[in-house]
């Protein structure tokens, strides 16, 4: 979040519109934005739906289950669901025709896409 925020104004200025989609349910999600308070929107795809119909969704296994759990990390109570499923880091660029513009997608769950390759591509993305 930290990342996008710090880019947000730019990316508004050049005319775009910012929604990230996150695992976490609906009242998860208003925690985190008062304590966060992006000027974004954040939706919540908590029945992983959305992830799985863009292919992005990954189910954590038992071991890094367990792992989380020592970090204070609990997707059933983040989720509200006992799918154990995650999203893929995803980041999309759509124009106003509605197309994807530029795609970025990790399969290591630990890896984000940088704000200043976003910011480059939704440039880039103008003249497309």
């Amino acid at each position: 979040m930290g990342e996008l925020i710090r880019i947000e104004p730019a990316l508004l200025e050049l005319g775009y519109q910012i929604l990230a989609v996150s695992a976490d349910s609906p009242q998860m999600l208003a925690q985190s934005q008062s304590k966060h308070k992006p000027n974004y929107r954040l939706l919540s795809d908590h029945s992983m739906q959305g992830a799985i119909a863009l292919g992005i969704a990954w189910r954590v296994d038992d071991k890094t289950l367990e792992k989380f759990k020592g970090f204070g990390i609990d997707l059933e109570k983040a989720s509200g669901e006992a799918h154990h499923l995650l999203p893929v880091p995803t980041a999309y660029v759509i124009g106003t025709d509605g197309l994807i513009k530029f795609a970025y997608t990790n399969p290591d769950h630990r890896v984000r896409i940088s704000a200043d390759v976003l910011l480059a591509a939704a440039k880039v993305a103008l003249t497309q």
